[in-house]
């Protein structure tokens, strides 16, 4: 099977934010992934929260052209946006239902974690331990961001 990953919204940021301090390493890990083919995906609700905070930190010109080339990158396949559906939420409900020990893990990781895995990734490009603390065999990359 083909490597897949999936981008959190720190793995965006840390991408698309030249003075956040892992740019240089997520962006070598980034080209890295592309050269090797490996899937990416993302979703929209993790488009939504970059967005947000992107334009926050960058100057606009820039913020613009680096979310043009992520839709640019799921235009051309390398990267999958995966839409939170009705039925995604509804998953997403019960997970944040689940999880009552875990009050900070937001309700867009939550959505990511659905969708990993309904889809069978288990690496994700983030600095959140939450993913690994859920238990459900997630794997933060690259390895120097393993807690």
């Amino acid at each position: 099977m083909d490597e897949e990953v999936f981008i959190d919204t720190w793995g965006w940021l840390a991408l698309g934010h030249r003075k956040n301090a892992h740019h240089q390493q997520i962006k070598t890990f980034y080209q890295t992934l592309q050269a090797r083919g490996a899937h990416l995906y993302t979703s929209d609700y993790v488009i939504d929260e970059v967005i947000t905070l992107l334009f926050r930190r960058e100057v606009f010109e820039e913020a613009v052209h680096f979310m043009e080339g992520i839709f640019m990158a799921a235009e051309q396949g390398g990267l999958t946006i995966e839409r939170v559906t009705s039925e995604r939420f509804t998953s997403t409900w019960r997970l944040r239902k689940r999880f009552q020990d875990k009050p900070r893990i937001s309700f867009t990781d939550l959505a990511s974690m659905v969708i990993m895995e309904e889809r069978g990734i288990r690496q994700v490009i983030t600095e959140d331990e939450h993913f690994h603390h859920v238990g459900m065999g997630f794997q933060k990359v690259p390895q120097e961001l393993r807690g």
